[in-house]
């Protein structure tokens, strides 16, 4: 992280992050904190799933580093980010606070973004969705299984990357992208986020839910999925002028500190 942290921080319109999943093992806790430590922004979207509730009634765990997020969160909005949160399936119980305004935080059950550019987004978690995404309940449970199989695999297989100097991974992600079932199910779930913003007469829909980063135009509606941070490690941002990318913060953090290298000699010179 040396070479990132020396970047001046990235001045942002708009960022939207879900499914960090605080307060579980598979939490890339260190990353999304390294993100937030990174940017300066107007607006922060948490789309849901940001704690865990479900896994903490389980298990407990929740180390320093999941703390940290909070913080860093809570420190944005007391320094001015407007921070928007949208409970979603795994921290429902915030649900019940839903018109709540702490200060510079608002819980919302949806919201409607307006970029830059005059465009409007709706913007839920996506759990919304499942009762449109049908498939039998062996077949679901089955899925959660491998699923976590999955992630529990994955600590090892990037304990192992590391050591050999390898950036993060998703084994999870892989295998998903090459099961028929998950793809027909990944396919339908973008189909019926697209469905819901053009019902509601919305340029675009902004979700989380399924852990899977996309940007894409369905039908003629934008779909934005902003990943998450247990697989992905990703962020949907929004610029000064209303242009949407997607940011793998692995691969983004080292193309900033290039940038900031290139623009900045003298400071490496004098390291």
């Amino acid at each position: 992280m040396s070479a990132a942290s020396s970047t001046i921080p990235v001045r942002l319109r708009t960022a939207f992050i879900s499914d960090v999943h605080l307060g579980t093992k598979e939490c890339r806790a260190d990353l999304l904190l390294d993100f937030l430590q990174h940017v300066q922004v107007e607006t922060l979207v948490l789309v849901g799933d940001i704690v865990d509730l479900r896994s903490m009634s389980r298990s407990f765990f929740w180390p320093q580093s999941h703390l940290n997020v909070l913080r860093a969160i809570l420190s944005k909005a007391r320094h001015g980010t407007r921070v928007i949160y949208i409970p979603g399936n795994h921290d429902a119980a915030f649900r019940e606070l839903v018109g709540s305004v702490f200060g510079h935080l608002e819980i919302h059950r949806e919201y409607v973004h307006r970029t830059a550019d005059g465009r409007e987004l709706l913007v839920l978690h996506g759990d919304e969705f499942d009762s449109m995404v049908k498939c039998s309940r062996w077949l679901a449970g089955l899925g959660v299984w491998t699923y976590d199989l999955l992630l529990w695999l994955n600590r090892y297989v990037n304990v192992l990357r590391r050591a050999f100097g390898f950036p993060y991974w998703s084994l999870a992600a892989y295998v998903k992208a090459r099961i028929s079932n998950a793809v027909q199910y990944i396919n339908n779930f973008e189909s019926a986020g697209a469905f819901a913003a053009r019902r509601r007469e919305m340029d675009g829909v902004v979700c989380g839910h399924i852990h899977r980063s996309k940007v894409a135009l369905i039908d003629g509606v934008l779909y934005c999925n902003d990943g998450d941070w247990v697989e992905n490690c990703s962020t949907l941002v929004e610029n000064i002028n209303g242009h949407l990318t997607l940011w793998h913060w692995a691969e983004q953090r080292e193309r900033l500190a290039r940038m900031h290298a290139l623009a900045h000699p003298e400071i490496d010179r004098a390291a």
